[in-house]
């Protein structure tokens, strides 16, 4: 019996835990094969943890390098230090990174420095532009140039990832990880744990005949009038249609929670409230009407579930889904924002061309596909997996 590899999975972010957790899981599934270790940095603390609780995921080793004020150098210099240590320590076969992410980036480049190979979840993807999203756009053309082996999740990124040289025998596509997540997470029925959403749902008054539309909006690159702006075209939906409320779960950092509340706090159809934990926001999505978001995640998870996206970004690494019709990126300007999300009040059929459009991110196999990825790749099975289409 050949012996076992060991696989370090190392995040440190919420998305990140979300969209590693099927692979953490699948992986782990392969006990003849495979050792498997999860490694956080924690540079988001708190929603890390309510992701690692609800896929019962339990860290091997912490770095818990998260503190209040926390800058880019101080991610990049603590998790290099700290991930250096871990794997001189206990050195891994292969370390699995995920995305876009600071952690990401340094813990590519400690292995590299280490001669660790790397494999990148969700590689590839590319808006072309340095400074939107930032830093995400510049940590995964980093990571991608330090890596051995590439998941893909869709054909296009595929594509970028030859484009700049990568051989085509290191890139398998996988379809995203983050409909797996999505798919577990719709199993696990329950209400709402938040108390604000519990108190909000429970008022018949709040959702008799509502349209409910859903808001996440925290990126750095709209941080000032961008961000202002948001807000403006929110309030003057909210003022115009009386069946639409609005929820939106405010970020913690001041340059978004000061603005949102100066702005939009004490509209009686607009509700902020704290960050919620992911089912509760998978639960959101499903009741929600349509989705108005910066987030990267969301514009693959809600076309899942057919709920259209209106994308508050100049540009997006996710283009599949604007070219599938699930997405439409609107920007920042005031009065684009108002009209895009007023089409889809009124215009019935503009509604239903998004809602009903296909989903091009994934069918929920992506887990599986990158572990006989990695046993081809480590002469553990002679089946190639099939690319997802």
């Amino acid at each position: 019996m050949s012996q076992l590899k060991k696989i370090f999975f190392v995040f440190g972010t919420r998305p990140e835990a979300i969209k590693m957790a099927p692979a953490v899981k699948e992986l782990k599934t392969h006990k003849k094969n495979f050792m498997v270790k999860v490694c956080v940095s924690a540079q988001h603390r708190e929603m890390l943890d309510q992701v690692l609780e609800i896929f019962n995921i339990k860290p091997d080793y912490d770095l818990n390098l998260m503190k209040k004020g926390q800058s880019l150098e101080h991610i990049t210099s603590k998790c290099l230090l700290g991930f250096t240590e871990i794997f001189k320590k206990d050195r891994p076969d292969l370390i699995l990174v995920h995305g876009d992410t600071t952690t990401s980036f340094a813990a590519a480049l400690s292995a590299f420095y280490q001669r660790i190979p790397v494999g990148h979840v969700e590689a590839g993807l590319r808006s072309f532009d340095l400074n939107n999203p930032y830093p995400e756009e510049a940590n995964r053309l980093l990571t991608d140039r330090l890596c051995d082996l590439f998941f893909a999740p869709t054909y296009l990124s595929k594509q970028n990832l030859l484009t700049e040289g990568i051989p085509k025998d290191k890139i398998y596509i996988t379809g995203n990880t983050v409909i797996d997540a999505l798919f577990m997470a719709i199993k696990k029925k329950r209400s709402f744990e938040n108390p604000e959403l519990k108190k909000f749902f429970n008022n018949k008054q709040n959702t008799h005949n509502a349209r409910l539309v859903l808001v996440t909006a925290h990126r750095r690159e709209n941080f000032g009038k961008p961000l202002e702006d948001i807000f403006l075209a929110l309030k003057e939906i909210a003022d115009k249609y009386e069946d639409v409320k609005i929820i939106y779960p405010v970020h913690m950092n001041p340059n978004v929670l000061i603005a949102a509340n100066r702005i939009l706090s004490n509209h009686k159809k607009i509700h902020l409230i704290p960050p919620v934990n992911y089912l509760d926001l998978i639960n959101l999505m499903k009741m929600s009407y349509l989705i108005i978001t910066d987030s990267g995640g969301i514009q693959e998870e809600a076309p899942a579930l057919g709920k259209p996206v209106l994308v508050l970004r100049k540009v997006t690494e996710r283009p599949e889904g604007v070219k599938a019709g699930t997405v439409k990126i609107v920007g920042t300007n005031r009065q684009k924002i108002f009209n895009s999300i007023k089409e889809l009040l009124e215009n019935n059929k503009a509604y239903n061309a998004m809602a009903k459009a296909r989903n091009p991110y994934g069918d929920g196999k992506a887990g599986a596909r990158i572990a006989q990825a990695i046993k081809y790749y480590f002469s553990l099975s002679n089946t190639k997996p099939i690319d997802y289409h």
